[in-house]
């Protein structure tokens, strides 16, 4: 089993940035490629970015390309998403996710998830 918790979401003006922060406990963090995800209010929840267990390689949704950076840091547990040049259309519950193996961008490939942190872009 695998714990995380979300930090980092609130309200910020278009244009600006935020960092999220995904702390997990439990087996080794190590183990697993990592993951962010994003729910619209009346939407699907959809990928935005996925890190492998080094940090080497990275992944990201077109939407965020160029905008949004996902790193990790094995030694403190804790995987981030760095958020710049936020547009309204951003706005949206930030989840953290975790898998043990694979790659890629589906939801239900994904083993354990977090509780998720709000994320409000106004413009």
């Amino acid at each position: 089993q695998v714990q995380l918790v979300e930090s980092g979401g609130g309200l910020v003006q278009a244009g600006g940035s935020l960092r999220l922060s995904c702390a997990a406990s439990g087996r080794p963090f190590r183990g697993y490629i990592m993951g962010w995800f994003r729910q619209a209010p009346g939407k699907e929840r959809d990928f935005v970015a996925t890190i492998s267990r080094t940090g080497g390689s990275t992944y990201y949704a077109d939407s965020v390309k160029g905008r949004f950076t996902i790193s990790r840091d094995n030694a403190k547990n804790t995987v981030f998403l760095q958020m710049n040049s936020l547009k309204p259309e951003d706005t949206a519950v930030y989840y953290c996710a975790a898998r043990s193996t694979g790659w890629g961008t589906v939801e239900d490939d994904y083993d354990y998830w977090g509780q998720g942190t709000q994320v409000t872009v106004s413009s």
